[in-house]
């Protein structure tokens, strides 16, 4: 299982993020609302301005102040890794 840090000490599974987005559209803003009123919202931005919502495979929404860009660099540098040590060639 990879771990990814999404921000102030915040460490999420990679392999059960779904997408990464910004929350600026009216639809995530939406599902973010509705996620926080069926209480399957996780606020990781620490009072922060959130930057990126990551909808998980579980239906979860976590909430976080770091760029998507940024998230989706660590998710890719966590995994690119192992794939190159399990195939040797």
């Amino acid at each position: 299982m990879q771990l990814v840090n999404i921000g102030f000490g915040n460490i999420i599974a990679a392999n059960k993020i779904v997408v990464i987005v910004s929350p600026e559209s009216a639809p995530i803003k939406r599902m973010v609302q509705e996620a926080k009123d069926a209480k399957t919202a996780v606020d990781a931005t620490c009072g922060r301005r959130t930057r990126a919502v990551l909808i998980m495979d579980s239906g979860h929404i976590i909430l976080s102040a770091v760029q998507p860009e940024t998230i989706a660099g660590r998710v890719d540098k966590d995994i690119t890794p192992q794939t190159t040590e399990d195939n040797p060639n």
